[in-house]
């Protein structure tokens, strides 16, 4: 796992690959694997889990993966890709190791004990110990699985570095590093901890393996990170190794539709995006239900003027807006960097209007996402613009509340995890004053709404539009954090650091001229009480 400058994209993605219709293979590619081929010991984990036969990627990716080869997966969700990475570990682990030989990164709680039930059935009576980690939990158990020997963790990134931070375990004997859904493992909200992790590994060589459903260009870019000269195997059907602009469309009522943008929103998690109205009244709404929300949206229409319009695009280039609602107004020659998702609120009134709308995401060869939000009729009618210019439409599920509900809390949970790796002894010390207060809130209900209040507002203020990057350094600045400086200071108050540096300055200055300070002072208390004298 390398701490090097990232490779180019060529390096990464190399032009001489061998493609059919639904697998791409390195050049040097090895022949595929049956069922009958395993070693025993592997046919026997197959058994365990009823596996009759291998499924493609299986097939495909499990030569690779026995012989020791870094690779790079993509292949769709649902497909078999857990299974892939957990067999080949049979061979690899040994039993009779009592350390953390591997390692299993994962975005979400709900994906950690899913392969951990996965890895427990194919690890059966092999002694290998396999233990979950994820946040919003006690450490007791996690604790005890690691005393008893766990071989293999399945962890979300914030809690496995909690962990190596308190010394539970070591990496210093691991012998692979998965990343489960690695274009989410690699996102801005996991990277940081990706890194810190990256720290905590030992400088002999490890098998790495990436497992994700598409590769974007940034996803490639960081994995040249975490890897050297990898190999990319892809099996997805009618697509490539990386995704350029993806076109999906989720059903909805019209009425429902306000709600399901807001919800698609926080599930997608887009870094920047435009939503397209059909008319300046919807772009009035859209634009004042987003800001409602908490999100910073501003809009786009023919009502401004052109001064007002080249103002908002700039801002918008500036990363000082998220999300712009516009009409087709601003379909047309605008090119607005990192922007990686496009809503349609509703279709637009012609086919071409729909290919300059789409046209805004995945410009440069990077990647997109292109959404629209249709009732029946409309579904109808963006069928056949799909049919028309053939492009390749998937149908996307309205993301109920309990999703949106497991999306924030996971994101919730990994921040203050983050926070609280950050305070000091005396700092924890201070909170534990308001553990009483907290069990006393979470158990009635009515009080339960002061917590949510808490947490609603420390997300708000973790949300990518709320973080200034500082343009010269690459850094990110959190403005809840600069906003409580900027007050500190505007009361009078100095920073520890600034008042070690007034020491420090003060420590520097000539013995004579601090002598000359004391007598200038002694002067000037002689002269007020003279006064003081005469006056009285």
């Amino acid at each position: 796992m390398a701490d090097s400058p990232s490779p180019p994209l060529s390096a990464l993605y190399p032009p001489n690959v061998r493609t059919s219709a639904s697998v791409a293979e390195p050049e040097d590619s090895l022949p595929a694997l049956h069922l009958a081929d395993l070693h025993p010991a592997l046919q026997t984990a197959c058994a365990r889990a009823d596996w009759t036969s291998l499924m493609p990627v299986q097939s495909h990716g499990l030569p690779y993966l026995l012989a020791g080869r870094d690779l790079m997966v993509q292949s769709r969700t649902g497909s078999g890709k857990t299974g892939t990475y957990l067999l080949p570990l049979l061979n690899l682990l040994n039993p009779d190791k009592r350390a953390v030989q591997a390692l299993v990164l994962v975005p979400t709680r709900e994906l950690a004990l899913q392969v951990e039930r996965e890895a427990k059935m194919l690890f059966a009576d092999t002694h290998l110990g396999v233990v979950a980690m994820y946040g919003g939990v006690g450490y007791g158990k996690q604790f005890e699985a690691l005393r008893e020997g766990a071989a293999l963790i399945v962890g979300t990134p914030g809690r496995v570095l909690d962990h190596l931070l308190r010394k539970s375990f070591n990496l210093d004997a691991i012998r692979a590093l998965i990343f489960d859904e690695a274009d989410r493992m690699l996102s801005i909200g996991f990277y940081q901890d990706m890194k810190d992790i990256q720290r905590h590994l030992p400088k002999n060589p490890f098998q790495v393996t990436l497992f994700s459903a598409t590769y974007p260009p940034y996803v490639l870019k960081l994995a040249g990170e975490f890897m050297h000269s990898p190999d990319m195997l892809s099996l997805s059907h009618a697509q490539v190794h990386v995704a350029e602009v993806q076109h999906m469309y989720c059903e909805c009522k019209p009425m429902d539709k306000d709600r399901a943008l807001v919800r698609l929103i926080e599930v997608e998690n887009p870094y920047s995006a435009i939503i397209f109205c059909n008319t300046k009244a919807n772009v009035h709404y859209v634009a004042a239900v987003l800001q409602g929300f908490g999100l910073n949206a501003d809009e786009l229409s023919a009502d401004l003027t052109q001064a007002k319009r080249e103002e908002v695009l700039a801002r918008v280039r500036q990363g000082e807006v998220r999300f712009l609602v516009a009409t087709d107004v601003a379909a047309r020659g605008i090119d607005i960097p990192e922007l990686s998702h496009v809503f349609l609120y509703e279709p637009p009134e012609d086919r071409e209007s729909y290919i300059h709308r789409a046209g805004r995401t995945g410009r440069a060869g990077a990647a997109g996402v292109v959404i629209s939000l249709v009732d029946l009729m409309q579904k109808m009618e963006l069928q056949r613009i799909a049919a028309f210019f053939k492009i390749n439409l998937i149908a996307m599920p309205t993301p109920a509340d309990q999703d949106v509900a497991r999306t924030v809390g996971s994101r919730a949970t990994a921040l203050l995890e983050s926070r609280l790796r950050q305070k000091t002894n005396l700092e924890r010390e201070r909170m534990r004053r308001f553990t009483d207060l907290a069990m006393e809130l979470a158990q009635d209900p009515e009080q339960m709404q002061l917590l949510t209040l808490l947490l609603d507002e420390l997300y708000q203020q973790a949300r990518p539009d709320r973080l200034l990057p500082d343009r010269l350094t690459g850094e990110r600045v959190d403005t809840f954090q600069a906003s409580a400086v900027g007050h500190t200071r505007r009361r009078g108050v100095r920073s520890r650091s600034s008042a070690d540096q007034s020491g420090e300055r003060a420590m520097e200055q000539p013995a004579c001229n601090v002598e000359a300070a004391s007598a200038t002072d002694r002067r000037r208390r002689r002269s007020r009480r003279r006064s003081r004298g005469n006056a009285g």
